[in-house]
């Protein structure tokens, strides 16, 4: 596992177990983590992926990142609008990047993200579809006006998304997810929405559920 950096943003490179040239899983930490918290569950995925993980622009303290400013209120989290697109032009220059660096097969790539990483995976799918194999958004929440940057409908539709949130997520509650899979019922034409009894958190069987969506996703007749 090599640290490197590309654009304006340092990144962990870890190139597939298997020795053969995978596809591409970009992984996006949440709020207050940093390129290294991801990157834990890179062994327990797809051997042949070769995984990277950046690390967000916004320093908050010591090993600590984010993707854009956020205010915890009593009405929940407020997101600086200006600042988060900022944070997706910074994010598209280093996927772009990515993809020429390493020839990813079609030009494109797999994006997973958590929380605040979830949020930035929806705001790039939703921008530049064409840069996605599928998504993967974890205990997150979606754009609050998600046509205003869906720039390219058709493309978008065609992506797959799963979505995973947990029952007891004190942190963005389940209500999140249950939102983003109402818009995204109606705008993707494969979408697998799970809800497992856990907090703000990746558990056993949401890792497992996600190693059996990529096998699906690449056509290895999988059974859902």
């Amino acid at each position: 596992m090599l640290q490197r950096k590309q654009s304006a943003l340092t990144y962990l490179d870890s190139p597939s177990r298997s020795g053969q040239k995978g596809d591409i899983l970009v992984m996006l930490h949440g709020y207050g983590s940093n390129e290294k918290d991801l990157m834990q569950l890179a062994p327990l995925l797809d051997q042949n992926q070769h995984c990277i993980t950046p690390r967000a622009p916004l320093v908050l303290a010591p090993e600590m990142y984010g993707w854009f400013p956020i205010e915890f209120t009593k009405e929940g989290i407020t997101v600086d609008q200006e600042a988060a697109e900022r944070a997706k032009g910074t994010l598209l220059e280093f996927l772009h990047n990515i993809i020429t660096r390493y020839s990813a097969r079609e030009g494109k790539i797999w994006l997973m993200g958590f929380s605040q990483g979830a949020v930035m995976s929806y705001l790039t799918a939703l921008c530049e579809p064409s840069l996605f194999h599928g998504v993967i958004a974890l205990s997150g929440q979606f754009p609050e006006s998600p046509a205003l940057v869906n720039t390219n409908p058709d493309l978008f539709r065609s992506i797959p998304f799963l979505v995973i949130h947990g029952i007891y997520d004190d942190v963005l509650p389940v209500s999140n997810g249950r939102r983003s899979e109402k818009w995204l019922a109606e705008h993707v034409d494969m979408l697998t929405y799970r809800e497992y009894a856990m907090g703000h958190e990746i558990n056993n069987e949401a890792l497992e559920l996600i190693r059996g969506w990529f096998r699906r996703n690449n056509n290895e007749n999988v059974p859902y």
